[in-house]
């Protein structure tokens, strides 16, 4: 029977052994790593000059004449030490990486004013209906405005801006009146606005036995009486 006798020596050759098969695995899985690392980075990279010019063909459209390109698209030598409310002409170039047909260096007028100060037909708010319409006193909300493409001005052509709560969904006002007169003894008309909890209340006490439907109709024909959702009618 063959008997292997370990000895410290035979220990310590194995430890040394297994060290450097573990270091050399580990050599393997880090460079095999960072090759594809390097694969992937050299795959999604793109030049920076690429990226910019994508920006570019975002904002500014291509094909038209320079002369109708947007605020964002143009360098104008505006004066910022100008009257308000005066009229001016300054010099505009075309911005780099946008294409459009025309010269690229040419004149154009702007009133002296900011972006914020021009008038609600020259920007484009985002509306909101997360307030009530029928509020009293009126409610607003903040929200982002953006300058026409047209209007050139002072500032940043993107702002925040106050505006009063007026928003609509389509209900009628003389559906709701019609719908009072000849079926509010139902609760039509406190359906039709969304008031259903009432219109329930209409329905099976018979218009509160004519009172409730004389009342209706005053409030809806004096526009009091609204939708249930905050909106105004159309």
């Amino acid at each position: 029977m063959n008997v292997i006798r370990i000895t410290s020596k035979n220990v310590v050759f194995l430890f040394m052994a297994l060290l450097s098969t573990s270091v050399q695995e580990a050599r393997m899985d880090y460079g095999t790593a960072t090759s594809y690392a390097m694969k992937e980075a050299n795959v999604n990279s793109t030049p920076a000059y690429s990226s910019k010019k994508e920006e570019m063909a975002g904002l500014c459209p291509s094909g038209i004449p320079c002369t109708e390109l947007s605020g964002e698209c143009l360098k104008c030598n505006l004066n910022y030490s100008c009257k308000y409310g005066a009229m001016y002409e300054t010099n505009c170039s075309v911005l780099e990486h946008v294409d459009c047909i025309g010269e690229q260096t040419f004149s154009k007028k702007y009133m002296c004013r900011y972006c914020y100060q021009t008038d609600h037909w020259e920007h484009l708010c985002h509306q909101k209906n997360s307030c009530s319409s029928v509020a009293s006193p009126q409610q607003y909300y903040r929200t982002n405005c953006t300058v026409n493409d047209d209007i050139l001005c002072l500032g940043r052509r993107k702002f925040m801006k106050n505006l009063p709560c007026n928003w609509t969904v389509g209900y009628r006002w003389s559906t709701a009146l019609i719908l009072s007169i000849t079926l509010g003894g139902f609760g039509a008309d406190r359906f039709y606005l969304g008031h259903w909890q009432e219109g329930i209340g209409k329905l099976f006490s018979f218009g509160g036995l004519g009172v409730w439907t004389l009342i209706d109709v005053i409030l809806i024909s004096m526009r009091y009486l609204g939708p249930a959702d905050g909106s105004l009618y159309i």
